[in-house]
């Protein structure tokens, strides 16, 4: 009798810890690039896909109505690997880099606004403002070189001493939240490189993210340093209830209201966060790459639709949407 009570309390248990791991379902999978991409992003509330893999180009997917809408090709006359994406927070742009180069695409248009190259430094993340003209870019030297395509205004940001590799910034290009394995993360005016907070990390930050109306922040580094920020205060509001001993973030997302956060890992985990006390909400599995051992994908970026579902695109060329029920 004390076995089975035993055997039961066990079953309980694990069933429990199940539970804690994943959430949720699989609610649709599109299977864009079955050869596997190198740079993979998603627009806000998930319904555009852009990515590139060597044997398409660059591509422009609509997901809702799951059908391509452009294909972009090569980015530059070398057929140079596309490394890093990002689409505008209305839709409208996008921005693509190699290690040396970045493009400006005019999505309504499907046609590209410009190719511009970096001298010094490669280029490990971008970020693109509404209007197309405010170009965010982390470099390996260590600046955070801020770029209106319009007048052609430049602004090198050099408080980081060492590489930065994460970037974002807000809807209207006015502020910049920057990232680097100098253990800091800066928010910081665009027009004259004022710092605004700087945000302390134990170890190098890897992952940024702004809410789009400016009220948070999400910044990560390479161990369990989480962190949501208010950002009319500077102060942290809560830390990420990391479970792993060490956690990388791949890529992280605001909802529209700021209440959760959405962030995948390079481990194909997609995970969802109260941002008021930084309570785990659920998590997921992507799918792999076919053929790979092990199993293996990055999430390159996660997106929350108008109804809360999660979105995510990841190196394996698919995009998976997830129900949180």
């Amino acid at each position: 009798m004390r076995k089975q009570c035993k055997m039961a309390i066990l079953i309980v248990a694990l069933l429990t810890l199940a539970g804690c791991f994943f959430s949720g379902a699989e609610r649709q999978r599109w299977t864009l690039a079955p050869e596997g991409t190198t740079s993979f992003s998603l627009s806000r509330e998930g319904r555009f896909a852009l990515y590139y893999s060597a044997q398409q180009g660059i591509v422009l997917w609509d997901l809702q109505q799951n059908k391509k809408l452009a294909d972009f090709g090569s980015q530059d006359p070398y057929h140079n690997t596309v490394l890093t994406s990002r689409i505008s927070d209305n839709n409208r742009f996008a921005i693509t880099a190699t290690a040396q180069n970045f493009a400006v695409w005019d999505l309504a248009w499907g046609h590209s606004d410009g190719l511009w190259s970096i001298s010094d430094g490669q280029i490990l993340d971008v970020a693109i403002g509404n209007n197309g003209q405010h170009v965010l870019l982390a470099l390996s030297n260590g600046k955070a070189l801020y770029v209106d395509l319009g007048s052609g205004r430049r602004l090198e940001f050099l408080a980081h001493r060492e590489k930065v590799n994460a970037v974002a910034i807000s809807p209207n290009g006015r502020y910049a939240l920057s990232g680097g394995n100098d253990h800091y993360a800066y928010l910081w005016d665009t027009r004259d490189g004022q710092i605004l907070f700087r945000f302390d990390h134990t170890s190098r930050v890897r992952t940024v993210a702004l809410q789009r109306d400016g009220k948070l922040a999400f910044t990560a580094d390479g161990h369990k340093g989480a962190y949501i920020w208010d950002l009319s205060n500077g102060k942290k509001q809560a830390t990420l209830a990391v479970r792993a001993r060490q956690q990388t973030f791949s890529s992280a997302r605001f909802a529209d209201d700021g209440l959760t956060l959405a962030t995948g890992t390079p481990a194909r985990r997609v995970e969802t966060w109260d941002t008021r006390t930084g309570e785990n909400l659920g998590r997921w599995e992507t799918a792999a790459q076919q053929d790979t051992r092990p199993p293996a994908a990055v999430v390159y970026d996660v997106a929350i639709t108008p109804e809360g579902q999660i979105t995510s695109g990841t190196s394996a060329g698919i995009a998976q949407q997830w129900t949180t029920e």
